[in-house]
């Protein structure tokens, strides 16, 4: 998706009949899955059989034409199909083959499946976050899919410009595990360092306090007074200036040794404040705060949805009219366009095979004939 956004031209090539699972994904709009539609905009749609010699044959003279090509499937699964990176290579010297899967494509665990939640828990994610005393808990998204989606698109970009100095591609191999455990940082760094065990913290932060959230007269508001120059600040709006000389605030890291004793005594002042009340005084003075936004919130947003665009109108040919998420990205030279919908299954097949192979009608017969499509 965020190649296509910022421009790719992307084929994405599912199983005849049937199409990607997640066509049948929560929640559906006419029959058609928003979940579907939302990530699949700007590319195109064929369908080809890769388990028979006919869909095997056009895929690699679709390769031969190919800059880039991305799987995910379980590692040995294209290689089996005879379609795996050395394969490839073969054909189109190259070519940039970007693979993503659970547990990535060597190591002792590469045969595993892998879902996200399968990256959450054994990346160290899920051990650390909900509420002391709580069970392990998943992120609210599938953050593991979301960062190994990023990973393969930085690496494929990163083999791109390389493939421009050198004529030469390569395998770009991500695992969901190894991009939960890079995006882990100072959770890592704790136990390597200082030999502690990090645990589940509620929404306090390990590098700095208070950074948390914390409950006011009406709610809910996050505060990131990170510095002692912040804190400094936080405290002068409480009216809790001799607050930076207590020997158990004197410091970043004895606010966050001694945490539990400071939260009460801001609670005490914020008890007396509303959310939004608390949130303007401190941003005037220049301490990050910010009221804790349900999406419905987040959708109406004049900052996010309007002057930031992330949420954008489309037209689909089933579903209608309808909002999808807008990309993070924005180009000043080049911005990202939403330039088609989501494909219907296969609606581009002929259209891209006469376009890329030059495929006469007799021999798109032939190949529909062999029912590859």
């Amino acid at each position: 998706m965020l190649l296509a956004d910022l421009g790719a031209n992307i084929i994405k090539i599912e199983k005849p009949g049937t199409g990607d699972d997640s066509r049948a994904h929560y929640p559906q709009v006419n029959g058609e899955s928003a979940y579907y539609m939302n990530l699949n905009r700007n590319k195109r749609s064929m369908t080809l059989d890769l388990k028979v010699p006919e869909g095997k044959e056009v895929f690699k003279k679709l390769i031969a034409k190919a800059d880039i090509v991305l799987e995910n499937y379980r590692p040995g699964v294209m290689e089996r199909l005879g379609l795996g990176y050395e394969d490839l290579r073969k054909i189109n010297p190259a070519i940039i083959y970007g693979c993503v899967s659970g547990f990535g494509h060597f190591g002792p665990y590469k045969d595993r499946p892998g879902y996200d939640i399968i990256g959450q828990a054994m990346g160290g994610l899920m051990s650390t976050t909900g509420w002391p005393g709580g069970p392990p808990t998943r992120s609210g998204t599938a953050i593991g899919d979301v960062m190994g989606g990023i990973s393969l698109a930085v690496g494929v970009l990163s083999a791109y410009i390389s493939k421009q100095n050198t004529g030469e591609g390569q395998k770009v191999d991500v695992a969901l595990v190894d991009s939960i455990v890079s995006a882990l940082e100072i959770i890592n760094q704790i136990y390597l360092v200082v030999g502690r065990v990090p645990q589940r913290i509620g929404n306090r932060y390990e590098a700095s306090f208070p950074y948390d959230s914390f409950e006011a007269k009406d709610g809910s508001l996050v505060i990131g007074a990170a510095n002692d120059k912040l804190f400094k600040l936080m405290c002068a709006v409480m009216g809790l200036e001799m607050l930076p000389e207590d020997p158990r605030f004197a410091s970043n890291p004895l606010r966050v040794e001694n945490h539990a004793a400071l939260k009460p005594i801001m609670e005490n002042w914020l008890k007396d404040h509303t959310v939004e009340e608390t949130v303007d005084l401190l941003l005037k003075k220049g301490v990050p705060a910010a009221p804790i936004y349900g999406i419905d919130q987040v959708v109406k947003d004049p900052h996010i949805a309007g002057a930031r665009e992330m949420f954008v109108d489309m037209e689909h040919p089933v579903a209608g009219k309808l909002k999808i998420t807008g990309n993070q990205i924005k180009l000043s030279g080049t911005p990202v366009q939403y330039r088609i919908p989501a494909p219907l299954l296969g609606q581009h097949t002929k259209e891209i095979l006469e376009e890329t192979l030059g495929l006469s009608d007799e021999e798109f017969a032939r190949y529909e004939q062999a029912k590859i499509f």
